[in-house]
């Protein structure tokens, strides 16, 4: 019998009817829209409302229950409202136009024009796949797309029960000062990222949104391929090589909130203020000006649902990173909320509509792809988010361990080396629920944007100006580039699960990401990715990258993740920190002056080879230790030499 997650944690046992009650709801709202067949067969929208050929004809529906007429206008005919072109009701809210074949062709733009009682505008149709942005006028127009079909040529990878992610996007991913290309991605980017040995490809910006500078979460057409990247034909030649390479490819995909345009998204699509949105204020998002879906309507559902399903067939996409899932669960977003109390995952400040919705997103990727990745982006920590869902939980596979790189900026930032606790490092890294998996991760994204540093900056602060070639002696670029590497390292071996990276910080990209603005004369400047900064023997970013392949390269091997770590021993005087993993052992010596000889510590009974350090010259380091060395223990005690400032993994000789 499947254990229940009040089961697993006592402190949810208070709370056993409320979970069971969800769990009812999910169940409940699951048989209303799929009746008892699977939801993944039920769900279908994003095949009945497109643009699509039936036979010779071309046929367009549009769900608008307000419309009084609706038109479709654009290139052929000259963006007059015809009768020819206008749609016909056809029940349940819904409107239809069937235009025999010849009547449009593949690279016509076109819009909807809807007439309301009291008004009426142009708009983009809900379900549209490609909108493309004039360069001159830079309005949005949908686009007729009816290429020749794409033609697969390599299968899906295997499953990532612990994915090692690389985090990335398009647009900002060439060294050049652009907006980089699909295609371009695929030859330049993708080989680096099958070097440094990651498995998981975690792509942003991909749905259409109006701001670049966004980072694409502002989306405003959820079906529509940002084409400012290439065309759906060039992103599908992209996944199609990673997964030759081997790399499972997820997407951010963005269900917490849309963006409030009008002519270009959702909003006030028929007229109404609340057809895909809460009515009044709770439409509103109060932080980011944008709209909030009703996850209570069945025809959002089927919506949001049809859109995770649409991903995962047309783009042959392995998973996905949900965005914003604390602003969806919670009626006031979790804005300025102190989540200490397990009572707010469940009293009637939770948005039940929203749990339900991503419950029933979970259980239709798992139908289509049993071994899809599914991983939710939430700070308040709710309890069973990514518990499985027969456990009482909400389905998630994993939950982004976001306070890990919190604690990272507050000890570089508010505390002297010598304060760091090792206790506390030990908790903060491996504190996580027993029965939820999480993604580890020392920086993202988050902690590259303008207004922000990178732990890097950081440590180096203005000498990354000064002082990055090997040649130029730097006692603080030296505390920088060691403090890095056992940052990450200690990161990836303690992680709950995976681990992320976002793209470059391998290497300590210099600077911060900000996208072109006015506030920066509309620069791409620090909206690119110096990749040959990390190619260049003078400088000291080539060693960082190494020391991450290699820290990547190894748990994989010797599929370090498969067990829990351990600890073995903490030493808060001496700024020691020892655990095991699986058959391996990491040592780490956080102290800025003193190295030790013949340190002590208990350790299983064996032989112990030293497999790699981050005091490697090739990783930057001084070649303190020698690679390959052997250990063994004496009395149940293990005897090392521990260099200041280095991380050391050993593997225990079988």
């Amino acid at each position: 019998m499947t254990r229940q997650i009040y089961d697993i944690d006592p402190w949810l046992k208070p709370y056993k009817a409320a979970i069971d009650s969800r769990h009812r709801r999910i169940l409940a709202d699951m048989r209303k829209l799929a009746g008892d067949g699977p939801l993944s067969q039920a769900v279908n929208n994003h095949i009945y409302y497109p643009l699509h050929k039936e036979g010779n004809r071309w046929v367009i529906r549009e769900w608008a229950p307000n419309a009084s007429r609706i038109f479709l206008i654009g290139d052929f005919n000259n963006w007059k409202r015809t009768e020819a072109y206008s749609f016909s009701p056809v029940g349940a809210g819904n409107w239809e136009l069937s235009l025999p074949e010849m009547f449009l062709h593949h690279g016509d733009l076109y819009k909807l024009w809807i007439e309301w009682p009291g008004g009426g505008g142009e708009r983009l149709p809900a379900y549209v796949r490609r909108v493309v942005q004039d360069p001159e006028t830079k309005i949005f127009s949908a686009q007729v797309w009816a290429p020749e079909p794409y033609e697969w040529k390599y299968g899906k990878p295997s499953g990532r029960p612990h994915p090692l992610i690389y985090e990335c996007h398009i647009g900002m991913s060439s060294e050049q000062e652009k907006v980089s290309t699909f295609s371009e991605f695929r030859m330049k980017v993708l080989p680096r990222v099958k070097r440094l040995g990651y498995n998981v490809l975690q792509i942003m910006a991909l749905q259409e949104h109006p701001y670049y500078g966004s980072f694409g979460y502002q989306v405003s057409n959820f079906f529509a391929l940002s084409s400012r990247f290439g065309t759906p034909e060039e992103f599908k030649a992209l996944v199609d090589e990673a997964h030759r390479l081997g790399i499972a490819v997820i997407m951010d995909i963005v269900h917490s909130h849309s963006v409030s345009n009008e002519t270009e998204g959702l909003s006030r699509l028929d007229g109404h203020d609340d057809l895909y949105f809460y009515k009044g204020s709770a439409g509103y998002h109060p932080a980011w000006g944008s709209r909030c879906f009703d996850y209570g309507k069945d025809e959002v559902k089927y919506f949001l649902l049809s859109n995770c399903k649409f991903w995962m067939e047309e783009y042959h996409l392995d998973g996905f990173r949900f965005d914003g899932v604390t602003s969806m669960i919670y009626w006031d977003h979790g804005l300025g909320k102190d989540f200490g109390d397990y009572s707010l995952y469940f009293d009637s400040g939770v948005d039940e509509n929203a749990v339900s919705y991503l419950a029933l997103a979970n259980i239709l990727i798992h139908e289509i792809n049993h071994e899809a990745i599914t991983i939710a982006e939430d700070v308040s920590g709710m309890a069973g988010l990514a518990a499985p869902f027969k456990s009482g939980g909400v389905g998630f596979d994993f939950r982004m361990a976001m306070g890990i790189a919190d604690h990272w900026i507050k000890w570089i930032k508010e505390l002297r080396d010598e304060q760091w606790s090792m206790g506390e490092m030990w908790w903060e890294l491996t504190n996580k629920r027993v029965d939820e998996k999480t993604i580890s991760y020392a920086e993202c994204h988050d902690q590259a944007l303008v207004g922000d540093k990178t732990i890097i900056f950081r440590l180096a602060d203005k000498e990354m100006y000064t002082s990055m070639s090997k040649s130029t002696p730097s006692l603080t670029v030296e505390r920088a580039v060691a403090l890095h590497k056992m940052i990450r390292l200690v990161t990836l071996a303690t992680c709950g699960g995976g681990y992320l990276n976002f793209m470059g910080n391998e290497f300590g990209h210099p600077e911060w990401i900000d996208f072109p603005r006015e506030g920066n004369g509309w620069s791409y400047k620090y909206a690119r990715r110096q990749w040959s900064l990390a190619d260049r023997d003078d400088l000291r970013y080539g060693g960082l990258q190494a020391f991450d392949a290699e820290m990547i390269k190894y748990v994989k091997r010797e599929r370090v993740l498969n067990s829990a770590p351990e600890q073995l021993y903490v030493d808060e005087a001496a700024k020691i920190l020892i655990f095991k993993r699986g058959n391996s052992i990491f040592a780490f010596n956080f102290n800025p002056s003193e190295s030790f000889v013949g340190y002590e510590f208990g350790a299983p009974d064996g032989e112990y080879v030293l497999a790699f350090s981050s005091d490697e010259a090739e990783f930057g380091g001084f070649s303190r230790l020698q690679k390959g060395e052997r250990h063994v223990t004496v009395g149940g005690r293990l005897s090392l030499y521990l260099p200041s400032r280095v991380a050391a993994v050993f593997r225990k000789a079988l």
